[in-house]
């Protein structure tokens, strides 16, 4: 019997590839273009390693995990040699259609030893390809690159996987074009779907109006409730690395890859097909770990609270023999649009900034509108919300206190003494509780008034001397005036 060899392989630079700009004046264009970057980068980690098994005839269950950005096979080692000049194809076609923004890399290493003896001897070896890109290289490696690479391709990523995989199922490879995802063609070829035997990938899009297409950025802030903006919401889950450098066996780490990579390609499908959803959020990618989509700034909201509540009942049920808290739970971040017409890049941009600004301070978190929540904290937001627009548009209440409140946030924020105070408290706390009553309709229905005092508990507290803005508060206001004012 041969010696089995463990094979991972990695994409570097995706963050940056997806990030970067589109040189172009058609923003249409260039959202479509970034929809097919995403599927792209997302598909080479599945397309790769079966084409790799396909070519050299080798039995499909042979591939162990796919998703997130990498993949892992298990070969004879015979297969050795071919499989690098296989995958090194692939790395060069990859780099030339990403203008040398994505590096594909690759480690092997003999099924001998435990499991975390072999995952450090291929995590060394991947580190070292990383560490010296010009090993092997000859001198034309130091040539100044074609700037504008990226853009000689922008027909593929906009046409055949930007547009043409909302309708394909049918996806192929091609030993001619070995670092592009075919569609509907190819030497080797596999259907789009949760079965077994399938490619695994969530592709919900909400359509325009006519049904033909992608619905364009401004269509899907005018489907919006209230004022018509829209947003990118991303997530990914906190310390999952932790969680898969834990595992104990290979047996481990290929359950845990299936888990989460099952779960939220699964449930996003699932999700974008109901009514609240499937017209108002498109889904640009999900990953073994991490998820984003485009839409409706109100569908987002409560897209990601939905999805929290899901992933919490995952976590308890399905990682509830995993020791520890790493990989239990999942933090998402909003970027709202400033115009209807702003690049997605720009925004999927500033979502991924903020996220990272959100996991800096603790783990299981929301960002949205200026502040970081904790999600049992989103809930009590939500329900300010509901007071406020209830005072709004059943009591006579103008949203102009609304403003007011939100321009005393404001105020706190800028004030020249705020360094000398803590986060979120005031210097004169009484003055809030003068504009909430100032500003609130005077009424004498108890309805009214109950809710009216329960504004002010809710902002402030009960006592008018020891008082701090609370960050729900502050949530719950932006999201209040982003239903009333249209």
């Amino acid at each position: 019997m041969s010696i089995q060899i463990f094979l991972v392989g990695k994409l570097h630079g995706v963050p940056s590839f997806l990030g970067s700009k589109v040189a172009t004046g058609d923003r249409a264009l260039a959202d479509r273009v970034f929809a097919g970057r995403c599927a792209w980068a997302g598909l080479l980690v599945e397309v790769l390693p079966r084409a790799l098994l396909a070519e050299f005839k080798l039995h499909k269950m042979l591939l162990g995990a796919s998703g997130g950005g990498q993949f892992l096979l298990v070969l004879p080692k015979e297969t050795e040699q071919q499989a690098g000049e296989f995958l090194a194809a692939a790395a060069a076609d990859i780099a030339a259609l990403s203008g040398s923004r994505l590096k594909l890399t690759w480690a092997a290493t003999e099924n001998l030893g435990d499991w975390s003896v072999v995952r450090r001897r291929l995590k060394d070896g991947t580190f070292f390809l990383t560490s010296t890109p010009a090993a092997g290289r000859d001198l034309d490696w130091f040539s100044p690159g074609h700037a504008n690479a990226i853009e000689d391709h922008l027909e593929y990523f906009s046409d055949t996987l930007g547009a043409g995989l909302i309708e394909q199922r049918i996806v192929g490879w091609s030993p001619h074009s070995p670092g592009r995802i075919l569609t509907g063609e190819g030497k080797h070829s596999w259907t789009l779907g949760s079965e077994p035997d399938q490619i695994l990938l969530t592709r919900h899009a909400a359509l325009s109006d006519d049904g033909h297409m992608a619905a364009a950025t401004e269509t899907l802030a005018g489907r919006a409730e209230g004022r018509m903006e829209w947003g990118v919401l991303r997530g990914v889950v906190d310390n999952l690395g932790v969680r898969f450098r834990k595992a104990q066996s290979i047996e481990e780490h290929v359950q845990l890859s299936v888990l989460y990579k099952q779960f939220f390609a699964g449930e996003l499908e699932v999700l974008g097909s109901m009514p609240e959803f499937w017209r108002k959020v498109t889904i640009l990618h999900a990953g073994a770990d991490e998820f984003a989509a485009f839409g409706s700034w109100d569908a987002l909201i409560q897209l990601a609270r939905e999805l929290q509540r899901l992933f919490r009942l995952f976590s308890d049920q399905s990682l509830k023999d995993f020791p520890g808290g790493e990989g239990k739970t999942v933090s998402m971040a909003l970027a709202l649009a400033r115009s209807p017409r702003d690049p997605l890049t720009e925004i999927y941009n500033q979502a991924g900034s903020m996220l990272e600004e959100a996991r800096c301070s603790w783990r299981d978190c929301f960002a949205l509108f200026g502040r970081v929540l904790e999600w049992r904290q989103l809930s009590g937001a939500a329900d300010l919300k509901d007071t406020m627009v209830r005072v709004a548009r059943e009591f006579g209440g103008s949203t102009q206190f609304l403003r007011e409140l939100s321009a005393f946030y404001r105020e706190n924020v800028f004030s020249p003494s705020v360094s000398r105070r803590r986060e979120g408290e005031l210097e004169k706390p009484w003055r809030l509780h003068r504009r909430v009553l100032r500003v609130l309709p005077t009424t004498r229905d108890r309805e009214m008034e109950r809710l009216r005092n329960s504004l002010i508990v809710e902002l402030v507290g009960k006592n008018a001397s020891q008082v701090k803005l609370r960050p729900a508060g502050r949530v719950a206001l932006e999201w209040a005036r982003l239903l009333t004012e249209a």
